[in-house]
């Protein structure tokens, strides 16, 4: 076996080990991971390999990594968090919710004229994750993944841009967490059924059933947030987002 297979070889194990490890941790978005030494050991993966297969989730946006700092859960925040902070201040989730149903559905349908065959595999792996998830963190982060995918899929860098600033908005702005008795999504969860309609939409390029589909998930998901929005701000460990 050659230098190079051995190599390929070995970042594959690493990737898959650490896509593994990602989905069964219970870490929020923009939790550090445990340093790189730690890390290897935890997997029985090389450092090397272990690099390159952090390399490769970082193009996904999956983690993101600051010199210095460490290795970061979820996609890298924007520069002017600043700038986050002060918008989150004027805002409510109202507004939120409404911009949401503005932007994301024309999303949807530039997705559906840009997405190549990858993004829409990626896609259908999101959705497959959300399905299998056994918490709802591990439901929460497939899904922010496979909401971003659609939007990378418009392949309109500034378009990504605002949605990165429009969910930092919202992953700010305290609503949309409701108190679940259960520890994991019900099989018959609304956005199992809504998600498969839009990915169906944008993988057979019909560009007005895919915003379509993604305004009555959106819809839907307000709809929820509402009737079973609690009279009490719940305890931030009781917490769910309903998406």
């Amino acid at each position: 076996m050659t230098f190079a297979i051995a190599d390929d070889l070995a970042t594959g194990t690493a990737l898959a080990r650490l896509r593994s490890y990602l989905a069964q941790i219970e870490m929020p978005l923009d939790s550090r991971l445990p340093p790189e030494r730690e890390l290897a050991e935890t997997l029985g993966v090389t450092r090397a390999g272990l690099r390159k297969a952090l390399a490769v989730l970082e193009s996904e946006n999956q983690i993101w990594r600051h010199v210095g700092k460490g290795t970061f859960i979820g996609s890298r925040p924007i520069e002017t968090m600043a700038d986050v902070a002060a918008i989150t201040r004027r805002t409510n989730p109202t507004e939120v919710m409404r911009t949401r149903l503005v932007l994301e559905p024309e999303v949807a349908r530039m997705a559906a004229l840009n997405a190549t065959s990858a993004h829409i595999a990626e896609m259908r792996l999101c959705m497959q994750r959300t399905r299998a998830a056994q918490t709802w963190r591990q439901y929460e982060a497939w899904d922010n993944r496979l909401h971003r995918v659609i939007a990378e899929s418009t392949q309109n860098s500034l378009l990504l841009a605002l949605l990165d600033t429009l969910n930092a908005v919202r992953r700010a702005v305290v609503w949309g967490r409701l108190r679940v008795d259960k520890v994991k999504p019900a099989p018959n969860h609304h956005s199992f059924d809504d998600h498969e309609a839009i990915v169906a939409a944008i993988e057979d390029r019909d560009l007005n059933r895919a915003a379509a589909a993604m305004r009555a998930h959106l819809e839907n998901v307000e709809g929820n947030l509402l009737r079973s929005r609690p009279s009490a701000e719940p305890a931030m460990g009781e917490m769910r987002e309903a998406v």
